[in-house]
């Protein structure tokens, strides 16, 4: 057995297969022990095969008598801190989630496939401690020195790249290292400059923005809630907040809930911070960009991290503050793998650093709500839009008995017709993708069915293609009804394809911009996409919930939202809260700049109370009111609970797994006021590529009582033999579907 000063080494490892367990491993044979740090990637054996496991801790006993020698020792630096590898223990805890499987899906594809991190290199200059002790004079017949001495004073150590790219010419860098001034280091290769239109100079703050400022304290642990109006300025206090962590060497994490959101982020933030790095961690990026951006952000050469929900799994071994935009997109949900929310985790791992966690948002979720009225958050608002830009006016449009033309009723197509002639921007916002969201058959009542899902086949008229946009089975577009061979075979109901060929054909002499899934499925075809809105030409913007995300369009001065009715009688209970936030954040992109907004809402209902609500008295009341009513029906934020999930070929299986699932956990603790039970129930998406999806919920008064019964039934869960069926444990679950 390998020693260390005499002492056994047994390294505990976690390797990224499903079991909520660390493996036990003998070091590599040609691996001294002395150079074995926590954090460090290792291949293993396991079960016939060759997988990367991260080194969790190294111990001197093992409860196993026979342990298997690991492979190979892949870095000679750990990627995971101390900090890091304690936060993502908490998470696999509070997940029940297997930790190897965590680790895997904190590292990018590049690293988790074990190649070596040394792969992307770089040699950086730094000043030795003579070289940081240096009278300011001693330098002054050198200018060149000097200045590059100056350089790495105040900004830290630069990449041989980025000192070519700075103009410092080789000669001056060779002579500080050979007056032992400074000294070359191997470090990760940082990322490319992101561009930027033109350097920005700060706008002046208004009175809300400085109170918000001054609220949040510049060191220690705080939790905050940004509620602010949309186009009030909450990316200013963003950038303000970010400013205070540079200033003290730190590194600022921001995340964004959308991939689309990335691009004008990062140039707003470049602009602002040019003579900083700034790491992109999102899925859309290459395998080798997104390793550079990681081991940039993990070894700290990037100073700002910006990154969709994954990013919250990177290491940072200097954060200075946590920042979390449109914190109620339940996008920061993983919904499947290991089911972590990267919001809730933001506040964990600003609590771990002891450093400011701001959540931002217009519409902000209801957890965070409440964790802000009980007084665990600090509350803090924007009420008013940032510079002139006024609040735009809401006006209901009833459609019930109306003659729709593809779903747009009369007025509101003179509305936007209206407002293109004046030279100026329109935003209609339908939340259906594809022709139409079902093919029937007149004839017969035949309806185009996923043959895998219990969904109907989206028609996408211009590939002549039917589409489940659950499993993503296609087929071709039929011309006659495979039932009774009719011809007569109608679309029902209308998507952005639908509108798009109307409006199009109304407003021919606009360009109408349709963004969706399908539009936008290649690397920046959002930015692409709304380039010429950006720029002010009069155009017709025409999408799904992408378009409702963050975006600044200051020449949109009128919105219309299609159908506004969709989730307000959902069986998901979430529904509401989600159709509230849509309809805020769609309407929010309605003047924001100096011309004046309009927001359009067309629905079938217009008396709901919910919808009076919140298009009468704003979204706060209505947050308020859809509290009351969980309170009322016991339902999360006020109640903790987690669903047990399993899915199988057949139904009866899974349905049987979760009886006993249940029957496990209320013999541990039975049903009471502080524990309740419902199910198993199916899903209400019952059947999704193949597999029939049931849940049992479990719902305590705190979630302390639920974490120890959820890994008891993880014990148990895994000795399940059924390979053909999937179980997982979905804490805090976000998705009843």
């Amino acid at each position: 057995m390998a020693t260390n000063g005499g002492q056994a080494v047994i390294l505990r490892l976690a390797v990224p297969v499903p079991l909520r367990r660390l493996f036990d491993y003998l070091p590599p044979a040609d691996t001294d022990p002395a150079q074995l740090v926590p954090g460090q990637r290792i291949w293993v054996p396991f079960g016939g095969r060759k997988l990367v496991a991260v080194l969790v801790d190294i111990v001197a006993e093992s409860p196993l008598s026979e342990l298997k020698p690991a492979l190979e020792l892949i870095d000679k630096r750990p990627l995971f801190d101390d900090r890091s590898r304690a936060f993502l223990r908490w998470a696999a805890d509070y997940y029940q989630a297997p930790a190897g499987e965590l680790y895997a899906a904190a590292l990018p594809v590049a690293l988790r496939k074990g190649r070596p991190a040394d792969h992307w290199a770089e040699q950086w200059l730094q000043l030795t401690t003579e070289g940081k002790g240096l009278p300011h004079s001693a330098l002054a017949r050198a200018p060149k020195q000097q200045a590059l001495r100056q350089l790495l004073l105040e900004h830290g150590r630069h990449s041989r790249t980025r000192l070519k790219e700075l103009g410092h010419p080789t000669t001056a860098t060779r002579a500080l290292v050979d007056r032992g001034l400074a000294e070359w280091q191997s470090g990760p290769t940082v990322p490319p400059p992101i561009p930027a239109a033109e350097p920005a100079v700060p706008p002046q703050l208004n009175e809300e923005q400085q109170q918000v400022l001054a609220a949040v304290p510049g060191e220690g642990f705080s939790a905050s809630l940004l509620e602010g109006t949309t186009g009030s300025g909450k990316t200013e206090v963003y950038l303000r907040l970010m400013q205070r962590a540079l200033d003290r060497g730190q590194q600022a994490l921001l995340l964004v809930p959308e991939i689309g959101l990335t691009p004008q982020t990062l140039r707003r933030i470049a602009a602002r911070f040019p003579e900083h790095t700034i790491a992109a961690l999102h899925s859309g990026l290459a395998d080798g960009e997104r390793a550079r951006a990681w081991l940039a952000a993990a070894s700290g050469q990037a100073d700002i991290v910006i990154g969709t929900r994954s990013a919250i799994l990177t290491p940072l071994p200097r954060p200075g503050v946590v920042l979390v935009d449109e914190e109620h997109d339940a996008s920061f949900k993983q919904q499947d793998g290991v089911r972590y929310s990267a919001r809730d985790l933001a506040v964990v791992l600003a609590r771990n650093a002891g450093v400011p966690v701001l959540l931002g948002s217009a519409t902000p979720s209801l957890e965070s709500l409440h964790n802000a009225l009980s007084g665990r958050y600090q509350h803090l608002r924007l009420r008013r839009r940032a510079g002139d830009a006024k609040p735009p006016q809401i006006h209901v449009v009833p459609t019930l008995g109306q003659q729709l033309e593809e779903g747009f009723a009369p007025q509101v197509l003179r509305h936007i017709g209206d407002t293109l002639a004046r030279g100026e921007q329109a935003l209609v916002f339908i939340n259906r993708r594809g022709f139409a969201p079902a093919l029937t058959c007149d004839d017969c009542g035949w309806l185009a069915d996923c043959p895998h899902c219990s969904s109907k086949l989206t028609l996408h008229r211009r590939q002549r293609q039917l589409r489940c946009h659950h499993c993503d089975y296609r087929r071709p577009l039929v011309d006659s009804c495979p039932q009774c061979h009719s011809r007569s075979l109608s679309a029902l109901g209308g998507g952005t394809e639908r509108s798009e060929e109307l409006l199009a054909g109304r407003f021919a002499d606009f360009p109408v911009i349709r963004v969706d899934r399908d539009t936008t499925a290649s690397k920046q075809a959002l930015d692409r996409l709304l380039a010429p809105a950006r720029a002010g030409e009069p155009c017709l913007l025409l999408g799904t919930q992408m378009l409702a995300k963050g975006h600044h369009l200051p020449r949109v001065t009128l919105v219309v939202i299609q159908d506004a009715d969709g989730g307000l009688f959902s069986a998901d209970f979430r529904a509401p809260e989600r159709t509230g936030q849509l309809l805020e954040q769609v309407a929010g992109r309605a003047g924001r700049g100096e011309l004046a907004g309009r927001v359009l809402v067309q629905s079938r209902f217009p008396e709901h109370p919910l919808l009076q609500l919140l298009l009468e008295k704003g979204y706060g009341a209505f947050a308020r009111q859809l509290l009351r009513e969980r309170t009322a029906a016991q339902l999360p934020p006020l109640r903790a609970m987690a669903l047990v999930r399993a899915e199988c070929e057949e139904p009866r299986w899974a349905e049987a797994f979760l009886e006993e699932a249940r029957g496990h956990l209320e013999a541990m603790a039975p049903s009471s006021p502080q524990i309740q039970y419902l199910g198993p129930v199916p899903a209400l998406l019952e059947r999704k590529s193949g597999r029939y999806r049931f849940y049992l919920q479990v719902t305590a008064e705190q979630r302390g009582q639920l974490q120890p019964l959820l890994a008891r039934l993880c014990q148990w869960a895994e000795g399940n033999r059924n390979r053909r069926l999937r179980w997982a444990v979905d804490m805090d679950a976000q998705e009843l579907s």
